[in-house]
Parts: C-alpha cells; structure tokens; sequence
C-alpha cells in the first residue's frame, strides 16, 4: 500500500492472513494522527496548541505523551533537540515553501522563543507562552510509525516493512526468513551508499540535503536548525542514521546528532548504548558504531570512502 501523507510518500507492507485489514487500519491511523500533529492544518490540535495565546490548555492524552516524549528528548539531548524552534523555521520559510535568509536581528529578536524549558506540560494540561510554537517534526513520524508497529501487531502481523517517507520500521523478518536489507541514501546523490541487515527495528536518516535551498548568491541553507544560533546547523555531518528498538527515539535522535556533530554524538551513544549509528561527515568520511558493524556493509560506489568504527 502507498498513499502521500505527513508530507511524504508512505509505503506500507505486511504479510499475514489479516495483512489488508491490517493495512487499512495502518492507514485510517497516519491519517487520524496528521490531522492532529500538523503544524500548519488550522484545524489540528497542534496548530490550536501554537495559537493559544499563552493560556492553559486541556489536550487529548495521545498528544500529551508525543509532547512529553519531544520535551524528555530535549532535556536527554541538552537541547539538541528542541521542539520549539518552529518560530525559526518560519523565518527561514521552511515550513511555508517561501524560503528567505534571516537578517541577524530577526534571529536575535527570535531566539527568546526558543527554550523547552519553558514550555509548562501538566499530564493533559500544556501552557505554551505566548509567542512561541511547538514543532514536533523530528519526533512524530518515529511516534507514529511505533503506533503503526502496534496496530499491525494488534492484527496478528509478524512480518512487515513501514516507511514514512525515509522512517523505516519493521516487524520480524521478511516472509521467507531473510533479515530485511535497508539502504541508507547518499547525502552526496541520489543512490544508496551503504545497506544494514536488520530485523524488528527501526532506523531513521536525517540530513541537510533532504530540505534546502540556495540563495542568490549559491549558498545552500538546510532545515536542521541549531537552537542555540537559529541557524542552520554547521556541524560537519552530512547525514545522520539512527538504528533502534523504535522510531520515535530514531526520529529524535537523528536530528539531535546531526546537531551535536560528530565527537558529541559519538560520545552520547557511548554513554547511552541502546541504538546504533552511521554518522557520514562533510568530507565523505564514514563512522560507524562498532555493534553495527557486522551487518553495515558499503555499496560499489562507496569504495574508497575512509570508514571508521566508533568504539566503546
């Protein structure tokens, strides 16, 4: 099944005998959760939470538990990952398509908006200050994705591939047996410059070529913001690849790295030790966490890439 939701191409597969039942559902669910979590649809509960005017709001539970996950995830990165950036992201035009280069007193008169801390979530009641807007792009596909797992599960599936649009998860193995074989996009051009075996995971790309565009003067800006400068992150990654138990640590964490650079993210997985990671630097330098790298392996067109192993 291949539908256009969440702003992307969704392709669904699932193998059982309630697979097309089991799909159907799939669907009715990304579609019930887009009208919930769009930013820009002003009839979903996102938009009336980013329009409140600062004032106390009682939203539904399952938005409560996305926003508290998007708010842990910001403390557990240190700010990496902030779901409050949106209010930059406008300026830069990449939520509406009319991209612009901020002057430096738009971004400074901006970045008293950006915070986490500061958004106040009390089981269903959310207080957002006036002036600032959630964005929970680099969580909600990963969050959906794991309700999709779980309601195919809920139908008997044992054997199924999801992907939202580069968020890939996955029940089980493929239907005869055989461990999935997942290429990982080159930030460089259009193939793949690597695959991963895997089996009941999920793994998450993000990076700046997937949205960006180019002043008059060349210069390209992409959509992963830093929170601290409101700018476009210059971290010296190209693209980060996430592989976990589910997508929506997957999700959170790839933007997070991608923004943390190289060193840091390195040092967070071997602090932390539940996912995996292909970190690919500007220089076309490949590093690979060590637990991943029996099941990593580089395509044709990736000889001669200098490739790395990120060790304990």
């Amino acid at each position: 099944m291949s539908f256009f939701a969440l702003n992307t191409r969704v392709s669904l597969s699932a193998y059982g005998d309630n697979a097309a039942e089991a799909l159907q559902a799939a669907r009715q669910l990304i579609e019930q959760c887009e009208e919930k979590w769009s930013v820009t649809n002003t009839r979903s509960e996102l938009y009336a939470i980013n329009h409140g005017g600062g004032i106390r709001q009682t939203i539904s539970g399952e938005t409560a538990r996305l926003i508290a996950y998007a708010l842990g995830m910001a403390r557990e990165t240190d700010g990496a990952l902030d779901p409050t950036v949106y209010p930059v992201l406008l300026a830069w035009g990449f939520t509406t398509g009319k991209y612009a280069v901020p002057s430096d007193e738009r971004i400074r008169a901006l970045l008293p908006f950006v915070g986490f801390e500061k958004i106040l979530l009390d089981g269903n009641d959310i207080t957002v200050p006036d002036g600032m807007q959630l964005d929970l792009g680099a969580v909600a596909k990963g969050y959906i994705g794991d309700l999709v797992i779980d309601c195919l599960r809920g139908y008997g599936i044992e054997s199924a591939i999801v992907n939202l649009g580069g968020n890939v998860q996955l029940i089980g193995r493929k239907d005869d047996g055989s461990d999935w074989n997942i290429g990982i996009r080159s930030p460089f051009g259009d193939g793949a410059f690597a695959s991963v075996r895997l089996d009941d995971r999920a793994i998450v790309t993000s990076g700046g070529y997937q949205r960006n565009f180019t002043d008059a003067d060349g210069n390209v800006y992409h959509h992963i913001m830093n929170p601290r400068t409101g700018r476009p992150t210059d971290s010296g990654l190209a693209s980060v690849t996430i592989i976990a138990a589910d997508g929506k640590r997957c999700d959170a964490l790839s933007t997070a790295c991608f923004v943390m650079g190289a060193e840091k993210a390195a040092a967070f997985w071997r602090d932390r030790g539940d996912f995996d990671m292909v970190l690919v630097t500007d220089g076309r330098e490949l590093l690979v966490t060590e637990t991943l790298a029996g099941a990593f392996t580089l395509t044709e067109e990736s000889d001669g890439w200098n490739v790395s192993v990120i060790k304990k």
